[in-house]
């Protein structure tokens, strides 16, 4: 199953990054940008294990660059970078929700742009992603025309990835019930790390396998 959320991954990525005009390449080894990725998303995200710093070839790899090393082995400390996070990879079967489905669909710009402001990623989300049927962006109102919390979900075939998954206001368990209650008879596959894996292991997330992420 990481194989699947892997690839979900690399998929959405490459999403966002066309959404800004950068479309990436893809092969048996990596997904990868030739020009810097927009902020919060990588240059490159490893799809197999046991590469090497051969890959940076691929991807400006100048300072800011980063890459998500998917199955955490790769090794490019001697290459000017540092690990910037360290993650679980995550599967929720399918099955019945937790809780009921309290996020709502975003649809225009508008809240869009709202959405984002309180998700913290800005101009990082473009109105195309409205369109794509891939995606749902999701949010939990706060009554007053904002976003208490959020998510996204991305279609990729065999699994729906889960990811920008943030809270303001809201509880987190209010939010990751959403979730689930939105995915609700399908795989689920997303990466956390601290707070928010404890949280998502509530609502019946497993770990599948360790990532890292990184930075030069």
């Amino acid at each position: 199953m990481i194989h699947f959320a892997v690839r979900e991954n690399a998929a959405w990525c490459d999403l966002v990054c066309a959404t800004h005009g950068r479309p990436g390449s893809l092969d048996t080894d990596a997904w990868s940008v030739s020009r810097r990725s927009p902020p919060l998303y990588p240059d490159a995200v490893t799809l197999r294990p046991g590469l090497d710093a051969g890959l940076l070839r691929r991807i400006d790899a100048g300072p800011g660059a980063s890459v998500k090393d998917s199955y955490a082995d790769l090794d490019l400390a001697g290459h000017g970078f540092d690990v910037l996070f360290e993650a679980q990879w995550l599967h929720r079967p399918p099955g019945s929700p937790v809780g009921h489905e309290a996020l709502v669909p975003v649809t225009t710009a508008g809240d869009l742009k709202a959405w984002a402001h309180a998700h913290g990623g800005g101009s990082v989300f473009r109105p195309d992603l409205l369109t794509d049927p891939r995606v749902r962006i999701l949010g939990l109102a706060d009554g007053h025309g904002g976003w208490s919390g959020g998510a996204v979900l991305h279609d990729a075939g065999e699994v729906v990835g889960v990811s920008n998954v943030f809270t303001r206001d809201a509880a987190p368990e209010q939010v990751w019930a959403g979730v689930c209650a939105a995915g609700a008879g399908r795989h689920l596959v997303g990466y956390e790390q601290d707070a928010d894996l404890a949280t998502a292991r509530r609502h019946g997330f497993r770990t599948i396998g360790p990532l890292r992420v990184w930075l030069r």
